[in-house]
């Protein structure tokens, strides 16, 4: 085995992409284009392959972030590497050619969080193995990353599928259609406001923070006009009442955002919409469909509750993760990370109790 390690271009970005689409643990979060829509957001994407005797055998998308005051800063893989982690050859030397890198960017940490199911204690034991450090313990969606989803298994009849979904599943999508419900499934980047206002209004309803506008626009233009996502808005009596941005990226697809007005709720679009999503990802070849995060196996008393019967109710799947691992390059600085990130974790989450207090006097005010 010859192999040797090199930082690609801009110009090879095709490649890159054939590679990860290709590969059983390729996902969206490794392609090249998410590596731009992360560098226009705070981080800066470093794309590294690992080559035998010319063809590549591994890849990872390193996103850079630095640490203010401390001139340092740390590196993040999310759902990667992409490799055979049993391949420990090509493991260990991809992780001396990420460390040698980290020397030259002052990164104190390596952090990752695989698309690899908790099933695989082999995989845990090569992990620490090699120094990797769990480093998220607590359940939900406290990680970067979602640590449970329901995954659909596309690789049947379209029509067996749909029957192995809850009756009441069944029963809204049908409920949706009967009454008129139209999904607009040729969004144009016009449509994307629309969208977007819609979300503003799940969020001020349900109490949850959103990214600006302009990010969303990155989105577009980096993976909507590369064909990697797609916008699916629904419509009644004229007017949109819902909407989803969906990715798609070589045989998987993945529900990423959704948002559903206050009005007309109770003719079940967000059913519609995902089942159009699901019919959309079939008929692009895909052989998953990803409803993304879910609070974990919960009861009926859980706050969240309704999301997980929601998502259970299609007949996919649940997928926990092995989670968040860090390698630490600089202990030193790593004690440090963790108390400043304590620290501005505590903030958003002042923040974000502010900003739901000040939206609940709005919503108070606006319904006087």
């Amino acid at each position: 085995m010859d192999l040797n390690y090199r930082i690609i271009d801009d110009k090879e970005e095709k490649i890159f992409d054939e590679f990860v689409k290709n590969h059983p643990k390729g996902h969206i979060l490794q392609s090249y284009a998410w590596g731009e829509v992360k560098g226009k957001t705070g981080w800066k994407p470093i794309r590294l392959v690992v080559e035998n005797k010319g063809n590549i055998v591994a890849s990872a998308l390193i996103l850079k972030r630095s640490l203010p005051f401390l001139r340092k800063s740390i590196f993040y893989i999310p759902r990667g590497p992409v490799l055979d982690y049993k391949d420990q050859k090509v493991f260990d030397f991809l992780l001396n050619a990420i460390k040698e890198l980290a020397k030259k960017e002052k990164a104190i940490l390596l952090k990752i969080d695989p698309d690899i199911p908790s099933s695989h204690e082999d995989i845990k034991e090569i992990l620490e193995k090699r120094g990797f450090k769990l480093a998220v313990k607590a359940i939900g969606f406290e990680g970067i990353q979602p640590k449970y989803v329901f995954r659909l298994d596309l690789r049947k009849p379209l029509e067996e599928i749909r029957k192995n979904f809850h009756p009441k599943t069944r029963y809204n999508i049908g409920l949706a259609q009967r009454k008129g419900v139209e999904i607009k499934n040729d969004c144009s980047f016009e449509d994307l406001s629309t969208f977007y206002k819609i979300l503003e209004e799940t969020a001020l309803r349900d109490h949850f923070l959103i990214r600006s506008y302009n990010y969303f626009v990155i989105l577009w233009k980096e993976l909507v006009e590369r064909g990697y996502a797609k916008l699916f808005l629904a419509y009644y009596k004229g007017k949109a009442i819902a909407g989803t941005l969906a990715f798609i990226f070589g045989d998987k697809a993945w529900y990423v955002y959704g948002a559903s007005s206050n009005e007309y709720r109770n003719v079940m679009p967000n059913y519609l919409l995902q089942w159009t999503m699901i019919c959309w990802a079939y008929e692009n070849g895909c052989n998953l469909y990803d409803f993304r995060g879910i609070p974990g196996n919960v009861s009926e008393k859980h706050h969240l509750y309704g999301l997980y019967r929601f998502k259970k109710g299609f007949g996919g799947t649940f997928t926990e993760f092995i989670g968040e691992y860090d390698l630490i390059y600089s202990p030193f600085y790593y004690f440090l990370w963790k108390i400043a990130k304590k620290i501005y974790n505590l903030y958003r989450m002042f923040l974000f109790v502010f900003r739901k207090n000040i939206n609940s006097l709005k919503a108070k005010d606006e319904s006087i």
